[in-house]
């Protein structure tokens, strides 16, 4: 069987965007993949053996660490206007007589943001013209953003999308696209298995907030101290007024947005009280099993969060785009009280009375996360079906 290309992924350094690799290349145990990467080294590093087993990394040609190539692409650019030859030299694994039939797009949660949405453009459209077929895999994109035509006939211009939550669903049926070609179905990374082994020291499994903290979510907010502050005065209120213990839980880790640089903030604050611990750097499926350890999850990060609804623990997102809002209204019906934008946060009071809120239901939420986790994960597996069809078809 052809390997499929797996292509828009970060790295595993988000845990993500591992996540996300080791659900898919789990749910097609019968497939081989090609997975093309930003770096090799964090892949070698987290994902699982039995993974890696069956998935080929290959890394991307970073072009700026060539100032000679970086030139002579620039000067042909310049003088051809051909705008893909960058990603030619980029993807050169998979372009040329390497070129596969088929290539799995895991980066859909990039189209939340507008400065990522050219080179995606020019990445399907630079596979779609050497004649590789593409599927988008767990789409996101602001409904705003489909009323760019260029965005638009991206879209129409991938064989499947699957859409991880219901606003993505409606907007991109709203745009003009078929009903046969975008699927609803959630994220591939509720499916993720949970590993429990080497929980972190000194956290009291049942009784603990886990903690996720972004810098991402600066850029968001209207006060760019406003979410380091309310984290602060949270934990001040769950250790006043509660038994419990806090775990900080990182979920990126690349050193250009490193979820460690808030947290480690906060950390120093209260290290002292002996009841709030920074987790280390863990595999994703390793991070799942911390958080499941939890009895209440405060993240930013997606995934930190799927991982903590995906094992019915009570959650709430600062959220600060459509992702956020989608999937807690695909599970609860409504995003209010699961969902704080981080563009609302004024006040760190804001973030106190949200979880307040979340404590004085837990109760509810467990039970309704109950019926709603094992329909989602089943419906999760719909992504596999899709990439066989694609499969089949290619």
């Amino acid at each position: 069987m052809d390997k499929i290309a797996l292509c828009q992924h970060a790295g595993s350094g988000n845990h993500g965007c591992e996540a996300i690799v080791d659900s898919i290349a789990r749910m097609l145990p019968e497939q081989n993949f090609l997975l093309m990467t930003n770096s090799r080294a964090e892949d070698e590093q987290y994902l699982p053996a039995e993974v890696k087993a069956r998935v080929e990394i290959e890394e991307e040609r970073h072009i700026a660490d060539h100032k000679l190539t970086h030139a002579l692409y620039y000067a042909y650019r310049l003088v051809t206007k051909d705008r893909e030859s960058f990603l030619r030299y980029r993807f050169a694994p998979i372009t040329g007589k390497d070129k596969p039939r088929l290539a799995v797009c895991i980066g859909g949660d990039n189209y939340c943001y507008d400065y990522m949405v050219s080179d995606l453009i020019l990445t399907n459209s630079m596979l779609h013209r050497q004649g590789t077929k593409t599927v988008l895999i767990g789409c996101s994109v602001e409904p705003e953003l489909l009323q760019r035509r260029d965005i638009l006939e991206d879209m129409k211009s991938y064989e499947w999308i699957t859409a991880r939550e219901s606003i993505t669903y409606r907007a991109l049926l709203d745009a003009g696209l078929s009903k046969e070609r975008v699927i609803l179905c959630p994220d591939p990374a509720f499916t993720l298995p949970v590993s429990e082994k080497n929980l972190p020291s000194g956290m009291a499994s049942g009784n603990t907030v886990g903690i996720n903290l972004s810098p991402l979510i600066e850029d968001y907010a209207a006060d760019k101290s406003i979410a380091l502050r309310s984290y602060e005065a949270l934990i001040q209120h769950i250790l006043d007024a509660t038994d419990m213990g806090v775990a900080l839980i990182p979920h990126v880790v690349w050193r250009r947005s490193d979820d460690y640089t808030p947290l480690r903030k906060l950390y120093w604050k209260f290290k002292d009280t002996g009841r709030v611990i920074l987790t280390d750097d863990r595999p994703a499926e390793e991070m799942k099993g911390v958080i499941a350890n939890c009895r209440f999850f405060i993240g930013a990060r997606t995934h930190a969060t799927i991982a903590a609804y995906s094992t019915v623990i009570p959650t709430l997102v600062v959220g600060y785009s459509v992702k956020a809002r989608g999937i807690a209204r695909d599970l609860f019906g409504t995003e209010e009280h699961y969902v704080l934008p981080v563009q609302d946060l004024r006040k760190p009071e804001q973030l106190i009375a949200a979880w307040t809120w979340l404590y004085e239901h837990e109760d509810e939420i467990r039970f309704r996360l109950a019926g709603a986790i094992p329909l989602a994960m089943s419906s999760a597996r719909q992504n596999a079906d899709v990439i066989r069809k694609a499969a089949v078809k290619s």
